[in-house]
């Protein structure tokens, strides 16, 4: 593995560090934010492979200033660099109150959600569901960022509610005004939730209408998809989600930022040493739950870079109970296999020799 793949060529017309507020961004690749996902032990394991921007989980407005505990842990910093929280919520009062809060605890940038497509969360009036009430959308903003003080606030949306209200311009137009500093927009709307591909043209309607940073997001798999994606959404920096689950190097392979001696690091001692930190993070029981999903993903890149099945293994790892016997099977089971060989942007061997 001589050479990593990279985009050939400048991201966007416009400077080469993004600005937000102080903040100066050479990264223009973003992990995004995803709710039992993105924490603390995930966000450290992809910070440590280069990626600079890295958002934490959604964290809702509500259960933050009423002191929760999980809603702490979630807005909390992973401690190794620019710390940005999500904030979701339908109160002007609590988005206020909240943003108030993790900027004092030392949060640098502060986003909003106005994308998320859950239905948990959009009938609580937030997330996505915010793109039908646009005025009630500014008003949440406009708290935000009186809340946020000197912290730039950011904004995450979807194209619109659905294709009969492609509102993302005019929402991005609303919320540049009330002091938003970026915006990222998925490409699909919430009726899509994830089904079908995302309209990265779609975004560049967005990137028209406003003078800050955009952000596309969405159905980023691949370095090739980068350059087809900023070109067709004119815009600034692509954000990468679902595409990093069991694949944490992704994002910063994708912006060029990747050591290549980082590639060729065993893929069992990373998933090995992501377990043991999600244990130590959340205590035994609590993150052997909040393990499986991200073994399962992690089991989903071997057997596609391998073209084996795992059904029997897969279904021992999700139910055992003993942290040694997870490790054993895992180094067993993923033997001498490099980042390199599970990376479908890499790898050619494992396949051949299966």
């Amino acid at each position: 593995m001589d050479d990593l793949p990279t985009f050939d060529g400048r991201l966007s017309a416009r400077p080469d560090d993004l600005s937000l507020g102080s903040l100066a961004i050479r990264s223009r690749v973003f992990l995004a934010p995803l709710s039992g996902i993105t924490d603390v032990p995930f966000r450290r394991l992809v910070r440590s492979f280069g990626t600079e921007v890295v958002y934490s989980e959604m964290v809702a407005s509500g259960e933050l200033i009423r002191n929760d505990a999980e809603s702490r842990q979630r807005a909390g910093a992973d401690g190794l660099g620019l710390h940005a929280v999500q904030l979701a919520g339908r109160e002007a009062v609590a988005m206020r109150r909240a943003a108030e809060i993790v900027a004092a605890e030392g949060a640098d940038v502060i986003d909003i959600n106005m994308g998320c497509p859950a239905k948990k969360v959009v009938g609580g009036l937030s997330g996505s569901a915010l793109m039908r009430d646009l005025d009630q959308a500014l008003r949440l903003i406009e708290a935000t960022v009186a809340g946020a003080g000197s912290v730039p606030v950011t904004l995450k949306m979807r194209l619109g509610w659905d294709r009969s209200s492609l509102n993302a311009p005019d929402l991005a137009v609303r919320a540049e005004g009330a002091g938003i500093r970026l915006v990222t927009v998925h490409g699909r709307t919430r009726d899509q939730f994830y089904e079908g591909a995302a309209d990265w043209a779609a975004i560049a309607a967005v990137s028209r209408a406003v003078s800050i940073p955009v952000v596309a997001n969405g159905d980023l798999q691949s370095v090739a998809d980068l350059a087809t994606m900023l070109q067709a959404s004119e815009a600034d920096a692509a954000m990468i989600g679902r595409g990093a689950c069991g694949r944490p190097w992704f994002p910063a392979l994708v912006g060029g930022h990747l050591d290549r001696d980082r590639m060729r690091q065993s893929f069992g001692d990373l998933v090995v040493a992501h377990y043991d930190s999600m244990l130590e993070f959340y205590g035994q029981q609590a993150g052997l739950r909040q393990a499986r999903k991200h073994l399962g993903w992690y089991l989903d890149r071997w057997e596609a870079a391998t073209g084996s099945r795992l059904a029997g293994d897969r279904a021992e790892l999700m139910r055992a109970a003993d942290p040694a016997l997870v490790r054993a099977r895992l180094r067993s089971l993923l033997g001498a296999a490099t980042l390199s060989d599970v990376e479908p942007d890499l790898s050619t061997s494992l396949r051949q020799a299966a």
